[in-house]
Order: structure tokens, then C-alpha cells, then sequence
């Protein structure tokens, strides 16, 4: 009985949440637009998309979605994540485009998710009493666990960009630092030599001889 539970607890976590999705990570340069594409295979799926800027600039970016009809669902300008799930309503290819306009010379690394999300809808048993207790119990943990590992997602995507943008901080004051100790000792350096070439001038004799 307790192998037979087990079984239908995996089966039923299997096919519970049927997922296709893509995690991806990509490098957008400066003024370039790039998107994505989703395929809807039937009305009512939901789409969850996820993006965070990992580094670059101000860690901003401009981005909007669109349904097969060109029609935009969602957009924003200098935004550094998000966090959607919508309704598709519409059968065919939906784009995520994101859009670099507004730096000049800086690159953006991003982290996005696409994921499109068939949710089944449980059937009302023939006979009264059907379901057994078990089975019902059983439903019940599998949608409450499903929904704790989407939040323990959610979470592991908030601290990965955090962690990101922190190293990206840290690098771009290392480059600083860098390049202010070059340019301090450069001027170091430069002062030296000025100082030595004023005290040979100073003391070299340069006045003027005459014949008597």
C-alpha cells in the first residue's frame, strides 16, 4: 500500500506542472535589440517569463512581449528584472524582445526564463466518493510543494542576480583602481623628473661671457 502511494505521489508530481521552457543567459552590446520566441500549442496556457540584468551600466534594460498579432502584452523601459506570468490567449509564436537603446558603449548580460506552462484541471470522479482520502491528500501536498519550489526558485534567481551584480561591482572598482594607481604613479614619476631638471637648471651656470 505505502509502494503504491509512493508511485502515484511521483507519477502525479511528473505530470502535474508540464513544463517546456528555456533558462538562458545572453550578451546584449550597446544599441542592439534581440528577442525570443515561445511557441503556444493551445489557448489558456500560461507563460511565465523571467529576466534580471547581470551586469552592465546601470544594470538596466528596455524589453516588451508580444502575442502572435504584434498586439504588446508587456513592456518597460530601464528595468532591471521582472517577474510575469500571463494568460496565452492566442495559438502561435510569442517574442521577448530586449532592447540595448539607451547605452552607447556598454554591454548588458542577462539572465531571462521563458516558460510555457500547461496547467491540467482535475475532472469531477463519475461516482460520489471516488477519490479516495489518500488520493486526495496526496493531490493536496503535491500542489502545496509545487508551489514551495517555485518560491525556492524565485529565490535562487533573486541571490544569483544580487551575487552577480555585486561581482560586477567589485570588478568594475578594480578596473578603477587599476587604472587610478597607473595614472597616480605615472604622475609621480612625472613629478620626479620635473623636479630634477628645475635643480639642474638651478644650479648649472648659464650668464654670459664678454671680451674686454
Amino acid at each position: 500500500m505505502i509502494e503504491r502511494l509512493i508511485l502515484t505521489f511521483l507519477f502525479l508530481l511528473h505530470l502535474s506542472t508540464p513544463t517546456a521552457g528555456s533558462a538562458l543567459t545572453t550578451a546584449i552590446a550597446a544599441n542592439e535589440r534581440l528577442c525570443f520566441y515561445a511557441d503556444v500549442d493551445k489557448a489558456g496556457e500560461k507563460i511565465g517569463f523571467y529576466f534580471a540584468v547581470q551586469s552592465g551600466g546601470s544594470f538596466d534594460i528596455d524589453f516588451d512581449v508580444k502575442d502572435p498579432n504584434e498586439k504588446v502584452l508587456l513592456d518597460g523601459e530601464r528595468e532591471r528584472q521582472g517577474d510575469y506570468v500571463f494568460t496565452a490567449n492566442t495559438v502561435g509564436e510569442y517574442s521577448f524582445c530586449f532592447e540595448n537603446d539607451m547605452s552607447t558603449l556598454t554591454e548588458k548580460l542577462i539572465d531571462f526564463d521563458i516558460m510555457v506552462e500547461s496547467e491540467p484541471r482535475r475532472e469531477p470522479p463519475a461516482k460520489t466518493g471516488q477519490i479516495s482520502e489518500h488520493t486526495s491528500a496526496l493531490e493536496e501536498s503535491i500542489f502545496r510543494l509545487n508551489g514551495m519550489l517555485m518560491n525556492i526558485k524565485r529565490t535562487q534567481k533573486h541571490f544569483h542576480t544580487r551575487d552577480n551584480r555585486g561581482f560586477s561591482i567589485v570588478q568594475s572598482t578594480q578596473n578603477r583602481l587599476f587604472w587610478y594607481a597607473i595614472f597616480e604613479s605615472l604622475a609621480i614619476v612625472g613629478m620626479a623628473i620635473f623636479q630634477v631638471y628645475v635643480l639642474q637648471t638651478f644650479f648649472t651656470k648659464t650668464g654670459r661671457r664678454y671680451k674686454v
